[in-house]
């Protein structure tokens, strides 16, 4: 018993560990298009941060990308920057990638 039970407790860490690592890949991606749309915007510095920490915000409001791309869109076109979903979202595959790879290689 002690070893399905020491089993289990590895399986539960492991879990919470790559929850984990899902949700950090995911505000960082998030801050990197928040990043992105603000360069598009016209934003730089302290006002890009404070609009990319904004995006990572928005994300909390409901599951999944919807939100934050709700945003961007509405932002991006209140700036006459208008841009498709489908474009912002292929933006936000891209810095997915890019999220992951800087977390592992902070981690290391």
């Amino acid at each position: 018993m002690t070893t399905f039970n020491e089993r289990e407790k590895a399986f539960e860490k492991k879990y919470e560990h790559d929850q984990d690592l899902k949700f950090k890949v995911n505000a960082r991606k998030n801050k990197l298009l928040g990043l992105w749309a603000a360069g598009l915007i016209g934003k730089s510095g302290a006002d890009a941060e404070a609009y990319a920490k904004d995006v990572v915000m928005a994300d909390l409001e409901r599951p999944g990308d919807s939100d934050v791309i709700e945003k961007l869109a509405k932002d991006l076109a209140a700036a006459g920057k208008p841009m498709e979903d489908h474009t912002i979202r292929k933006q936000a595959e891209r810095l997915a990638d890019e999220a992951k790879a800087q977390l592992m290689k902070e981690t290391r």
